[in-house]
């Protein structure tokens, strides 16, 4: 990272960034080598120190299609954008945080470890606990990515 000072290394600060955003993009590698970024609902937990990140969708399209091909991942979220100008002296910026990082994406296939999953995503957009249709199980994909490395930072100018 080029600005250190700018670098957030501890994992709970990490973590309290993750919280404050509301979707995560997800970057797999299409046909011709091309990233292929999708912005998804996510929600997250930590397992054994590691940091895992759960996603749904349909059942069936192309991000499938390429997670079959090559199940390395890269994500992305940001949030706290707040623009910053100084008009005296010219100046703009944005105030951010981000987290950016890379990991393996698996298939979360078993009954019980999906209604986990998808309990972790619904409680992440609510301030209390959601209670989803149980029906929507079968017709729901979710899939997982196993943090492997991540970086964080922040900017914040002040006033």
């Amino acid at each position: 990272m080029r600005r250190e000072d700018r670098e957030v290394l501890d994992f709970d600060e990490q973590l309290k960034i993750i919280d404050q955003c509301d979707a995560c993009r997800l970057g797999l590698v299409d046909d011709e080598g091309y990233p292929y970024i999708l912005p998804l609902n996510f929600g997250y937990e930590v397992i054994d120190n590691e940091l895992v990140l759960y996603f749904h969708g349909a059942l069936e399209g192309y991000k499938y299609e390429l997670i079959d091909k090559n199940n390395k991942a890269s994500f992305e979220m940001d949030a706290g954008h707040d623009l910053y100008s100084d008009r005296e002296k010219g100046y703009c910026t944005m105030n951010y945080y981000s987290i950016m990082g890379k990991g393996i994406v698996e298939y979360v296939t078993d009954s019980e470890e999906k209604f986990k999953a998808l309990t972790v995503m619904t409680d992440k957009y609510h301030t209390e606990h959601f209670e989803f249709n149980p029906k929507a199980i079968p017709r729901t994909r979710v899939f997982k990515l196993t943090v492997t490395s991540m970086t964080a930072k922040h900017k914040e100018m002040k006033r």
